[in-house]
C-alpha cells in the first residue's frame, strides 16, 4: 500500500526551500502521495513555543545564517542567506496554494508553493506583491487572473486556520515538518529519516 505525506511547509522557510525539490522526488521514487499544507507557523510558534525569527538571541539568528551557508554548500542551492524580501507577506500566496490543493490537486499547488519559496531565496522576489504573485503563478502554467481570484475565496483563509490547527493537534511545531502515519519528521535535515521511513512502506 503506498503511504501518504502531509508536507507542512511555510513559504517563507529556507528551510522548506532547501527540502523541496528532494521530498517531491522522495515521494514519486517511493510512490507515495504528498499533500501540502502551508499553515500559518507564527501561529504554530505562538502556542508550542517556538520564537520567531527576530525575537530569537543574537546567538541563534547568527547561527541560522552560519547554517545556512553551510546547507546551501552542501546541497548546491544557491539561495540568498539574508534575502530582500524576506519575509513577505503569506496572505496571498497560501491562499492560492490551498486553493489550488483542493480544486486542482496536489501537485499543482506543491508547485506554486516551491515556485514562491525559490523567488523569495533564490531570485530575490516579493511574493506578497500580487503582480510579481502573478507571474510565479503564470510561470508553472496556470492561468494567473484564473487563479488570484479562486484564492480570493475567504474560505481558503479559514481553511488555512482549520489546517493549522490540525497541524498543532498533530504535533507539529517547526517548519518543514513531513508527517508520515504517526511519524513526524521536522526539518530538511531529517529527509535521511524520512526516505527510510518510505523504504520500509
Amino acid at each position: 500500500m503506498a503511504l501518504h505525506i502531509d508536507y507542512y511547509a511555510s513559504l517563507n522557510s529556507p528551510w522548506t526551500h532547501l527540502g523541496a525539490a528532494r521530498i517531491e522526488a522522495m515521494a514519486m521514487a517511493n510512490n507515495a502521495t504528498l499533500r501540502i499544507y502551508p499553515v500559518d507557523f507564527g501561529a504554530i510558534f505562538a502556542q508550542s513555543g517556538g520564537l520567531p525569527l527576530p525575537k530569537r538571541s543574537p546567538q541563534r539568528q547568527a547561527y541560522r545564517l552560519q547554517e545556512l551557508v553551510r546547507w546551501r554548500d552542501q546541497l548546491g542551492i544557491p539561495i540568498q542567506v539574508q534575502p530582500k524580501f524576506f519575509p513577505s507577506s503569506e496572505q496571498h500566496s497560501a491562499s492560492c496554494v490551498i486553493a489550488l490543493r483542493e480544486t486542482m490537486g496536489d501537485q499543482p499547488a506543491i508547485k506554486l508553493a516551491h515556485r514562491v519559496l525559490k523567488a523569495v531565496w533564490q531570485e530575490e522576489k516579493n511574493a506578497g506583491d500580487l503582480a510579481t504573485l502573478a507571474a510565479l503563478i503564470t510561470d508553472i502554467g496556470l492561468d494567473a487572473d484564473q487563479v488570484l481570484k479562486l484564492g480570493e475565496n475567504p474560505r481558503w483563509a479559514e481553511r488555512r486556520i482549520a489546517d493549522t490547527q490540525a497541524a498543532l493537534d498533530r504535533g507539529v511545531f517547526g517548519a518543514p515538518s513531513y508527517v508520515i502515519g504517526d511519524d513526524i519528521f521536522w526539518g530538511q535535515d531529517r529527509l535521511d529519516f524520512v526516505e527510510r521511513r518510505l523504504a520500509r512502506g
